[in-house]
């Protein structure tokens, strides 16, 4: 009898926690990818193609990092992307590649360096102009001195970029 009434009480609970995660999800008020878009009334996002104007070139970072965008975007979100005039738009430009020594040895010589992009982005919500965002993020990675930026340049540009997807992510539609 009183190990009925214990999964009884369990099985209520469980289903109450169910039906309450389903109601709070489909009221748009949260969403499990971590987003707060009020989808009713926020359909599309624009997001532009972001520039390059730092000083040292890496002719692939534009793009890679406007893509991984996109991509995050499409899967974490319920958002029609288009090319213009979105509910939402983020622009953006990469003003900042610069490696410098972070560790140095006991003869003065760079033992690990640091890889650090720097993108400035606006966020537009033309739904809720209070929402509007203009700021900059950096992201770095290190790497042993005794490879040449060539060598681990992608890998760590790969890095960087997730990590900078995250940030634009949560400082525009997960508003953290």
């Amino acid at each position: 009898m009183r190990k009925t009434r214990l999964i009884s009480a369990c099985l209520g609970s469980i289903l109450s926690l169910l039906v309450t995660m389903l109601l709070v999800h489909s009221c748009g008020i949260y969403s499990f990818s971590g987003s707060s878009i009020d989808y009713t009334s926020v359909k599309t996002i624009t997001i532009n193609y972001f520039e390059y104007k730092a000083l040292k070139v890496n002719p692939s970072l534009s793009n890679n990092l406007t893509e991984a965008l996109r991509d995050q975007f499409r899967k974490q979100t319920r958002l029609e992307q288009v090319e213009m005039d979105g509910d939402l738009e983020i622009e953006g430009e990469i003003t900042g590649y610069d490696v410098r020594a972070t560790a140095v040895t006991a003869n003065e010589v760079a033992s690990q360096n640091r890889l650090t992009v720097t993108v400035k982005i606006k966020f537009t919500n033309r739904k809720d102009s209070s929402q509007d965002v203009e700021k900059s993020f950096s992201q770095y990675a290190d790497y042993d001195s005794t490879n040449s930026l060539d060598a681990v340049e992608s890998a760590l540009c790969e890095e960087i970029v997730e990590k900078l997807c995250d940030d634009i992510f949560n400082a525009t539609v997960a508003q953290w």
